[in-house]
């Protein structure tokens, strides 16, 4: 079954939208839930494909999952590692299968997987997470499209990293929770699901300091218990729903919003003349017609996020004025532009930078979700253009939004998902 977003042109968003629980800070803590023989309780998941990639991955080393996504919760129970392989068929899906390799190697000493897959929006190398181990003590083997991991036993160690990584950071950070002494991680990436993982590993007994900031201190213990976690509301969510009314020119209460996690949008959205104020810990995103362009240059949190460029820039698409996105993330991260283009937007790529030319009319037509967050900027863009937009190879969506066409389908969309031969 090949399944597609229909679109129509839907006129200014209103009303209410819940967020969901946050993709990338599940899946670690998921994964982390490997270092107890204990039950691990993680409340507040979101329905999506990733989540049920890494329920498989963890069955797939002997872990009984059981998931809840009425009550969205999910138990692992992780009281013997069976297999320290993860297998290939699961981890070509999601690059944040990778993320097992630090729990596996620090409860049994060894860890193989396959060279993750995932969005293809750049090289995302694996290199920074396998220094990391090597500097805890760890050998490092890697050919035929596998690494393997194995270590006698791993000592605390300072590790500098190269580039704020969020993944290498939470792998080694998993992995020195079972190491022994201190281990100091340099130049660590200072995101809010790195601290969401601290907060879960320090409930079951892990000894964490510093998360949230440049520099993170783990003293190892001998072993981890079992622990009930509510994971964050996601932020790349927060956002997308933050410009969708900003790009309908309408009016949404953003609930089970986090502030503080969106503070570059909140900025840049002021910047172009959208209204946003702050109601008891939810969001209202107010725009009308008077909207300007603005500048935009990805960085590291807590910089603005490559994960909300391709959802901003369809915004700029609509806007007065001609505006700069540099991408400095990832170095293959504007392929939606050609999409966009054939909808009618003016952008042209120079380097790392795209020139985004405003006030556009954006017309519907046939388009390809190349990635997750490229899938959610043509979703963005289906909603203001005339006429009707079909969006293929949505499972890139799917990935990461959780009930998408639902609650945009509540605040007035004219959004509809088909599944055909």
């Amino acid at each position: 079954m090949v399944a597609k977003y229909f679109i129509e042109k839907s006129g200014p968003l209103m009303g209410e939208v819940e967020v969901s629980g946050s993709k990338n800070a599940v899946l670690p803590i998921m994964a982390g839930s490997i270092l107890t023989t204990e039950n691990c309780i993680i409340a507040d998941i979101p329905k999506l494909r990733d989540v049920d990639v890494m329920c498989q991955l963890l069955d797939s080393v002997g872990a009984q999952v059981n998931t809840d996504y009425i009550k969205k919760e999910i138990t692992v129970s992780c009281d013997e590692i069976k297999e320290v392989e993860a297998p290939y068929d699961l981890v070509k899906q999601m690059r944040a299968s990778i993320l097992i390799m630090g729990p596996l190697l620090a409860r049994t000493g060894k860890a193989k997987i396959a060279l993750p897959g995932g969005c293809a929006i750049g090289a995302r190398p694996i290199d920074l997470h396998l220094k990391g181990f090597q500097a805890l003590g760890a050998e490092i083997e890697l050919g035929h499209g596998y690494v393997e991991a194995e270590a006698e036993k791993l000592v605390g160690d300072k590790i500098y990293l190269d580039f704020p990584s969020v993944g290498a950071t939470e792998n080694i950070m998993m992995c020195a929770t079972l190491a022994e002494g201190v281990t100091i991680i340099e130049n660590a990436a200072e995101e809010p699901e790195i601290v969401d993982l601290a907060n879960f590993l320090n409930s079951m007994g892990a000894k964490i300091k510093g998360a949230g900031t440049d520099t993170i201190k783990i003293q190892g213990v001998d072993a981890l218990k079992g622990t009930t976690h509510a994971v964050i509301p996601d932020r790349i969510e927060t956002g997308t729903f933050m410009v969708a009314a900003a790009v309908t020119r309408g009016n949404i209460l953003i609930k089970n919003a986090m502030a503080d996690h969106v503070k570059p949008i909140i900025a840049k959205l002021k910047e172009c003349g959208v209204a946003i104020t702050e109601i008891d810990g939810n969001l209202r995103v107010k725009a009308d017609s008077q909207i300007i362009n603005t500048d935009i240059k990805t960085l590291p949190y807590p910089g603005f996020p490559t994960d909300m460029q391709a959802q901003f820039m369809t915004l700029l698409t609509s806007v007065k004025g001609t505006s700069i996105i540099i991408e400095t993330v990832f170095e293959n991260r504007y392929m939606h532009i050609g999409e966009l283009n054939r909808m009618g937007a003016n952008i042209k790529i120079e380097g790392r930078s795209a020139v985004v030319v405003g006030e556009q009319n954006l017309e519907g037509t046939q388009v390809t979700a190349t990635d997750l967050r490229a899938g959610a900027a043509l979703v963005l863009a289906g909603l203001i253009a005339d006429g009707s937009t079909e969006i293929r190879d949505i499972y890139h969506i799917e990935r990461g939004y959780s009930d998408f066409t639902k609650k945009l389908s509540g605040l007035g969309a004219r959004i509809t998902r088909t599944e055909e031969e």
